[in-house]
C-alpha cells in the first residue's frame, strides 16, 4: 500500500530524499523543542505515494535524506541506514535526518 509521499531533489551536491507519512502531510509539529511545518514545506515533501519498499530502494543512492512519520522512518531503519537511538521526536512523530559524507 502506497502511504507515503516521497520526493527526490536533484543538487550538485547530490540527491536529497525526502519522505513523509501521508497523514502528516499538511500539519505542523512543535512540542515546544522542536518545530517541524509540513504545511509551509508541503512542496519539499509531496512527491509521488510509494510503499516502504519503493522509499528503501530510493535510499539506495543519497546524499542526504528526511524523513518523517513511522512508515517513513521504518523504511529507514528497515535499510539499515540507521538505528532507532538516531530518531528524534516531535510530539511523538519520529523523525531522521541522513547523510552520506
Amino acid at each position: 500500500m502506497k502511504t507515503m509521499y516521497l520526493k527526490i531533489h536533484d543538487t550538485r551536491q547530490g540527491k536529497i530524499v525526502a519522505a513523509c507519512d501521508k497523514e502528516l502531510l499538511g500539519s505542523v509539529l512543535d512540542d515546544g523543542r522542536a518545530y517541524l511545518d509540513l504545511r509551509a514545506y508541503r512542496s519539499f515533501y509531496e512527491g509521488g505515494l510509494v510503499t516502504e519498499k519503493e522509499l528503501g530502494q530510493a535510499l539506495a543512492a543519497f546524499s542526504s535524506a528526511n524523513l518523517v512519520g513511522k512508515k517513513a522512518v521504518a523504511a529507514a531503519l528497515a535499510t539499515g541506514l540507521a538505528r532507532q537511538s538516531d530518531v528524534m521526536y516531535i510530539k511523538k512523530t519520529p523523525h531522521i535526518q541522513l547523510y552520506r559524507l
